[in-house]
């Protein structure tokens, strides 16, 4: 069964959206992302994002601005998220998972140790993903 998924991070701008691509190429969504402070676009996330061949449909956006009750199951992936997430979804029957996911914003060096980061985020998602929502190849 096919449920309605949100991936929220801090800021929608690397994780979140990675994880909701990711899901949506894969056939598990639909899947939407969001931030629960004010993000912008993150150029490294769309370069490893684009290494795939895939994109983000928008800028990010903030958990506020989205409707819960659409969704059946969010997933967050920071800490911050989870604690945020846990207390919208308080009176409602949307389920919250928390993944651990390293933020690779933190990541110093180079750029192409930076994307090093950034890639190895974003296959530790597809893992994850492949896994949880036993989808993809």
């Amino acid at each position: 069964m096919t449920t309605n998924v949100l991936f929220v991070c801090n800021r929608n701008a690397i994780r979140s959206p990675i994880a909701a691509a990711l899901l949506n190429h894969l056939g598990g969504g639909p899947a939407e992302s969001a931030g629960i402070t004010p993000g912008e676009a993150d150029p490294l996330s769309q370069a490893v994002m684009a290494e795939l061949d895939l994109s983000f449909p928008r800028g990010p956006r903030h958990v506020d601005t989205v409707r819960l009750g659409r969704f059946g199951l969010v997933v967050t992936l920071s800490p911050q998220a989870q604690h945020r997430m846990l207390d919208l979804a308080r009176n409602t029957q949307v389920a919250v998972e928390y993944w651990q996911v390293a933020d690779p914003s933190l990541a110093d060096g180079s750029r192409e140790q930076r994307l090093a980061a950034y890639r190895a985020v974003r296959d530790d998602l597809l893992k994850k993903l492949k896994e949880r929502f036993q989808t993809g190849a």
